[in-house]
């Protein structure tokens, strides 16, 4: 069944606004920038005991149903996100092709899912948004049956991912209303720190953590990259208000500045990210009394 509940924090007016329904726009875009990763997901699907899975900030879709495709009627994947836009797109998709999978409309740090019904909880740069990590991940484990596995591809810091941080570095001087990055805020890198990713599993009641750097080459086609940069990430969030000449001045400086990712007709960067594993602890579970 789909479901929706909404909710009204800060991360769901922007997923639910300029940002949620530029991902829709670039939604075949980011899936080939982000098949490495879905595909180490897919594969932790495949090697898990049993088949309810849970993609936890499944945007479009893409994890959701190419997990849903692998299980087939031998399990079942749920998609949750607080984007509307988002799992509207991520439903026609499953209905265009017939995949049984199903979404849900809600942020995963409070919605009410039932307790102990998933095999595993997987996350494609997901779970970075959460205001309170260690309840969040609390959550999840009430969701997660004994032994469950967690996995999920968080990013590392900004500095080990220029490519991410390019566009925002060339457009600061221009754009003096470009909120700065706040470390630790919820945000693309707010996992970059291992320790403090480690801390929160531990607390919301994960154990057996294994935490690995992992890097993939990503790629994107040169053609695209113009719409990249002027849609996605905080500069394309001001350009989608911003007029030109300035506008065309930003895009033209930024997309400069891109020239050495350019191979051809290729766009080519190397994202470096976590690979997560935990396992949900019985232990826990009696501790807190849930």
């Amino acid at each position: 069944m789909d479901v929706t509940h909404p909710t009204n924090d800060e991360q769901t007016r922007l997923w639910n606004g300029h940002a949620g329904r530029a991902w829709v726009r670039s939604q075949a875009l980011l899936d080939r920038m982000f098949k490495p990763f879905e595909d180490l997901l897919v594969e932790a699907a495949y090697e898990a005991s049993g088949g309810r899975v849970l993609d936890v900030g499944c945007g479009t879709g893409s994890t959701t149903l190419a997990i849903a495709r692998l299980l087939g009627a031998k399990g079942r994947c749920t998609g949750i996100d607080i984007s509307h836009p988002m799992i509207v797109a991520a439903r026609a998709r499953a209905e265009r092709e017939s995949t049984p999978a199903s979404f849900i409309v809600a942020n995963a740090q409070n919605h009410a899912f039932e307790p102990a019904s998933f095999d595993l909880v997987i996350s494609r740069f997901g779970v970075m948004f959460f205001d309170d990590p260690v309840r969040a991940f609390e959550n999840l484990r009430r969701a997660a049956r004994d032994d469950a596995e967690l996995r999920f591809v968080a990013w590392r810091s900004a500095a080990e991912n220029p490519f991410m941080t390019t566009a925002e570095r060339v457009a600061a001087p221009l754009l003096p209303g470009l909120p700065p990055r706040r470390p630790g805020a919820p945000g693309q890198f707010a996992f970059s720190d291992e320790r403090r990713v480690h801390h929160i599993l531990e607390a919301s009641g994960w154990d057996a953590i294994d935490i690995r750097a992992i890097h993939a080459v990503c790629t994107l086609p040169e053609k695209e990259l113009v719409a990249y940069l002027s849609q996605l990430g905080p500069v394309g969030m001001i350009l989608q208000e911003t007029e030109d000449p300035l506008r065309t001045q930003v895009i033209q400086a930024v997309r400069a500045a891109f020239q050495p990712y350019v191979q051809g007709a290729e766009v080519r960067f190397t994202a470096a990210c976590w690979l997560v594993r935990a396992r949900a602890s019985s232990a826990w579970k009696a501790v807190a009394g849930t």
